[in-house]
């Protein structure tokens, strides 16, 4: 890792049990869904860190180049499905909030393919994500995908 501030070394207790709640969260979707929430959001946020770094795992998982490439323009591309356009528009909705999206259509969208409890695990995982592409960004982080993975299996 190469970092302006290396958070696991300044803080690691907190950083292991953020690496903890992050691994749980993403584990409560299907994977599909969290990697595109992740790289989504990474966009949304300019993460390259983790655009780097998910799309690596996205393409290990078995997601597609067309579905990676199309990902910035998701709503014009038609290899998404009704429920991953929901979860990508709730994506957008929360990572955005500052700008004054409207919540309305994507909560409606939301509510037509999530339950309530699915709905509750995908807002944590957009929080998640946003709170790792906030860590990458201001510390300035760049880990390698192999790497990342190691230390999600040692978490």
């Amino acid at each position: 890792m190469t970092a302006k501030l290396d958070p696991f070394a300044a803080a690691p207790a907190q950083m292991k049990s953020w690496m903890g709640t992050s691994l749980a969260v993403a584990g409560s979707l299907e994977p599909s869904l969290v990697s595109l929430v992740e790289v989504r959001a990474s966009q949304i946020n300019a993460c390259a860190n983790c655009i780097n770094m998910h799309t690596a795992d996205a393409r290990e998982k078995g997601e597609t180049e067309q579905r990676l490439y199309l990902l910035s323009a998701w709503r014009e591309a038609p290899c998404y499905t009704d429920r991953e356009r929901a979860a990508l528009g709730w994506t957008d909705a929360l990572t955005r909030l500052s700008e004054g999206h409207a919540l309305d259509s994507a909560r409606t969208a939301l509510n037509d393919h999530f339950s309530r409890e699915e709905q509750v695990k995908l807002t944590l995982m957009i929080n998640v994500i946003n709170g790792w592409n906030r860590l990458a960004v201001g510390f300035g982080l760049w880990v390698d995908p192999a790497a990342a993975k190691a230390a999600r299996a040692s978490a």
